[in-house]
Parts: C-alpha cells; structure tokens; sequence
C-alpha cells in the first residue's frame, strides 16, 4: 500500500470511529430528543438528566484515558469503546424506564471518550511515527459529519418513521461504520522513533500554562454542551421558529464537517493560541446570535459559526496536547477532557434547572455566551504565560551553552 493510499485509509477508519462514538452514540439523542419529548413522555428535567449522565460516562472515560499509558492497551480499549457505543444505541429503543435510559447514555459517553480521546490519540501517534503533519483537522471532520448525518437522518425518516424506529435505524449506520472502524484502524507500534528514525521527545508545558488550559477548556466545554446538546429545543422555542430546530442542528453539521481543516490552516498562519483565541470569540457571537437577533437567517448564520468554532476549538486543543506528548497523546488530551467532561455535566444540568424554573432553553443559552466569553479572556492570558515561558527558555538554553547555572551573574 502506497503511504498516500495508506494514510487516506487511516484517516478515514479515524472518521468512522468519530460518526459512530461521537456521531450515533452521542448526537443522535440531540435530534431526537423533541421526538421523544412528544411520543415517549420524556420530561424537560429528564432530558437534561440524561444529558448530563452522558457526559458522566464520557468523564469516567477521560479519566481512564489519562491512566492508561500503553498504546497496545490503548488500542484494545478504543476497541472495546467502539463496540460499546454501538451496543448502547439500540438500547435506547427497547425501554421507555428512563433508569435504563440513563444507562445507555453513560454507557454511549464511555464509547464516546473511547473515540475522541483514545481514538484521536492513535490517530496522532500514528501521524507523527509515519512522518505526517501532526494536525487533525481532516480526523475531526468525523464529528461534524456525525452532526450532519443525524440531523439529515432524523429529518428524513421523522413524518413515518417514530422514535424507536429512528434509534433502530441508527444502530444500522452504527453496525456499517464498526466495520471501518475497527478493520481499517492502524495497531500500534512500542517505537519512539519515527519511520525516518527522529526520536519522539514530550515536552511539557510549564504548570501555570497547563492550569490555565483547562480553565479555558473548561469554559469551551459549557459552551458546547449547550448548543449541542439543546439547540433544538431552544430554536423550536424562539418565536416564528418552531419546526426549524433540526435544521439549525443541521447547519451546525454543515459547519462543523470542514471546520478542523481550515482551523489548521489558520492555525499555520496565526499561530495555535491565536487561532484558540479567534475561535472561543467566534463562538459567542454563534451562541448568542439565535437569540440576540432573532429570525431564520440570524439563527442559521449562529449555528454555523457555532458548529464551525467548537469543532475547530476540540481540534486544535487536542493537537496540541498531542504535540506536548506525542510519545503518550492521550494523557494530557486525557486531562483536558475531564475538564471538558466536567463542564458537559454541569451545564446541561444548569440548563435543565433554568429551563424548569423559568419555562425555557433561552437563559441557559445566555449562560453559555457568558461563560465562553471568560474563556476567551483565560485565552489571552494564556498567551501572556506562553511568552513568559518562552523567555524562560530561551534564557535557560543561552545559560546553558555558555556552560553558567541560569541564574549566574556578578557576585558581590
């Protein structure tokens, strides 16, 4: 196999894990949750709940990736995930209990880490051992794929097909994409060095960066799990807008599937951080737009930027822990996460107590806008702590080659 035709391979089995763990497992509850709302008796409170527990499963998830060292133990577990993921999908149709309901979805989250962190952490490992830009944005294509498929999906099958037949119907792309997903995924290799023979070295970053990092991940995750997770009920609520939601589900797939391609290419020119930076800024205007402005046009546009932003976020952030640890990638990603996951516990859960109080999605929406918005501003601070870690080693590195300890001077 030729390296081009191999690396086409390996990206795409990477996307098919993507579509089913992230995809089936966890974005098909999104589009159906108002089909279920209306025919299987699931409450407001109970869909936040099940949300939340989700991300329970995809927390657990991403503390088990941050203790799992070995890539051969890795690959095993992504295995075990992908199965799991779509194990737990039919689950969904055979039960109207929503205890066994909330056990699918944590189930469906643990599938969901396996994916994006174990998966995506191979996926890196392999790219850099094979010499090949270590960036993931055609890898992260895999989930706004994912969102386009299950908005399309449900908005096909919706006026004939009912809810247990749409989740049945999932577990069938479920069983089609297993197939790439598993036989097409590379194994990995106990290798340091790369196939021209470079040494693989971590680097990581200084404690402050790394604090700061999840602080700010932190606050992309609330942003996220609320648009994703509720956007359709929120745009169904907004007047002159009910029967629109799964379209703007669809529009933030649309925007989502090139959206970690082009964020590298930002990225090359702007730099990471920077590219962070405009992103999260980016992201609270697609937040807040829907209900700032109001109408169709104003909502598209918002779902769009906001399926493009948080996407390109996910990747960015990823890689470059990935870049940090290319020996171990899914440690700090690992890490990451759990603050990520933390904030997809906590905002639907937020978003659920205010939809019952006061009778609607809207204010959780205003919440994530703000919260993203701190993000934004932990951003730029991290940017300050970059350049202050960058003059520390530089002046640990002149020290060094003039054979001085670092903090040499005069002496009196």
């Amino acid at each position: 196999m030729g390296e081009r035709s191999e690396r086409v391979k390996v990206l795409t089995a990477g996307i098919a894990g993507l579509l089913l763990s992230v995809g089936v497992a966890r974005f098909a509850y999104t589009p159906l949750l108002p089909l279920m709302q209306d025919q299987a008796g699931l409450g407001v409170s109970a869909a936040g709940w099940l949300a939340a527990v989700n991300y329970a499963g995809y927390l657990t998830g991403a503390g088990i990736a941050t203790m799992v060292s070995d890539l051969v133990l890795k690959d095993r577990l992504y295995r075990i995930g992908m199965v799991v993921a779509l194990v737990t999908t039919p689950m969904m149709a055979l039960t109207t209990n929503e205890v066994l309901w909330g056990v699918s979805r944590y189930f469906a989250g643990l599938g969901s880490a396996a994916g994006m962190l174990l998966g995506t952490g191979l996926i890196l490992n392999w790219l850099i051992r094979q010499d090949h830009r270590s960036e993931l944005g055609i890898h992260f294509a895999g989930i706004g794929l994912g969102i386009a498929a299950c908005a399309s999906l449900v908005e096909v099958l919706h006026p004939s097909w009912d809810w247990r037949e749409q989740w049945y119907a999932f577990t069938v792309i479920g069983i089609l994409l297993l197939v790439p997903a598993l036989g097409w995924f590379p194994r990995p290799a106990r290798d340091t060095h790369t196939r021209s023979g470079r040494r693989m070295l971590d680097r990581p970053p200084s404690a402050l960066y790394l604090r700061l990092f999840i602080a700010a991940y932190f606050c992309a995750g609330f942003g996220y799990v609320i648009g994703a997770t509720f956007i359709v009920a929120i745009v169904e609520d907004l007047p002159g807008l009910a029967g629109r939601g799964n379209l703007a589900f669809l529009a933030i797939g649309l925007g989502a599937a090139p959206a970690g391609i082009y964020w590298d290419l930002i990225a090359r020119r702007l730099g990471d951080l920077n590219a962070l930076v405009v992103a999260a800024g980016l992201q609270v205007v697609g937040i807040a737009l829907p209900v700032l402005a109001g109408g169709l046009v104003a909502t598209m546009v918002g779902a769009l930027l906001f399926g493009s932003t948080f996407v390109g976020m996910v990747s960015l952030v990823l890689t470059m822990a990935g870049r940090f640890y290319p020996t171990r990638p899914a440690t700090m990603m690992g890490r990451m996460t759990l603050s990520y996951g933390v904030a997809q516990i906590v905002g639907p859960a937020a978003t659920a107590w205010l939809a019952t109080r006061y009778a609607g999605y809207v204010l959780g929406l205003y919440l994530a806008a703000a919260v993203m918005l701190l993000g934004t501003v932990l951003l730029l601070l991290l940017k300050l702590v970059e350049r202050r870690d960058a003059e520390r080693d530089h002046a640990s590195s002149v020290d060094a080659t003039a054979g001085r300890p670092r903090h040499g001077g005069n002496t009196r």
